[in-house]
């Protein structure tokens, strides 16, 4: 049964961990509450699973080159919203399965950074017809490695026993939120009308990606404002919020 974001507490992490398959997803989900948990004193930290080798239309443009573009990009956005890490896993863009492997190389970052908070995509978001949308395969892959990864993988002393020789103790993130566009099973949202303008310049430091940065912050305001409406406040970023018992 849904929950009514109104009955849920507020939430006021000290560490915060986005895992996201390229660069710039997470900006798109949420910058905006990133922003705010930062400014409210939360560590804030990203961490990006692919390489982000295969997201541009320009030929001219090799992979290397694009690889080191994407990832300035993603340092710059992180900068804007003041989060204090990122970290690239490297995986091949395009590429991205669900693994054991890909589970425990999140569940790493998540016993070494002990997230209150971890936030990504909805893994169960796989396409919306109505807007001509299928969700990206790699977002789909890493937002179910990392559940998995959350929940038990990094939670159980006797899950992945090569990261307690690696000195990484077990640890349990009480929240995980999932951003999800279109199902309309959201139950918590954050009024982001004080870091909305954080969210837009995040963005558009993926120069590489917003070849049209107002059309981007159009779009980017009607969600926002749609959000928004339905909370009663001006602007708002919505996740599918799991308080892990």
């Amino acid at each position: 049964m849904k929950t009514d974001a109104a009955n849920l507490p507020s939430l006021k992490p000290k560490v915060v961990l986005g895992v996201a398959a390229h660069p710039d997803d997470l900006d798109y989900g949420a910058a905006g509450t990133m922003a705010k948990y930062a400014k409210q004193g939360a560590e804030v930290h990203y961490v990006i699973v692919s390489d982000g080798s295969k997201g541009s239309e320009d030929r001219d443009v090799s992979t290397s080159q694009l690889v080191t573009m994407r990832e300035a990009e993603q340092r710059d956005a992180v900068k804007v919203i003041g989060g204090k890490s990122v970290r690239f896993l490297g995986y091949s863009d395009g590429e991205i399965e669900v693994t054991i492997a890909l589970k425990q190389d999140i569940a790493r970052e998540i016993r070494r950074l002990k997230p209150d908070i971890v936030i990504t995509m909805d893994p169960s978001m796989l396409y919306n017809a109505e807007m001509g949308f299928i969700n990206h395969p790699d977002h789909r892959a890493v937002g179910q490695a990392t559940v998995d990864a959350v929940f038990p993988l990094a939670r159980d002393h006797m899950s992945l026993p090569g990261l307690l020789e690696e000195g990484l103790e077990p640890h349990k993130t009480t929240t995980l939120l999932l951003i999800n566009f279109f199902d309309g099973n959201a139950n918590f949202f954050e009024d982001i009308s004080d870091t909305f303008g954080a969210k837009q310049r995040a963005l558009e430091a993926h120069k590489s990606q917003v070849a049209d940065p107002v059309s981007t912050n159009k779009w980017l305001k009607e969600l926002a404002t749609q959000a928004g409406t339905r909370h009663g406040v001006e602007l708002a970023e919505e996740f599918v919020r799991i308080d892990i018992k």
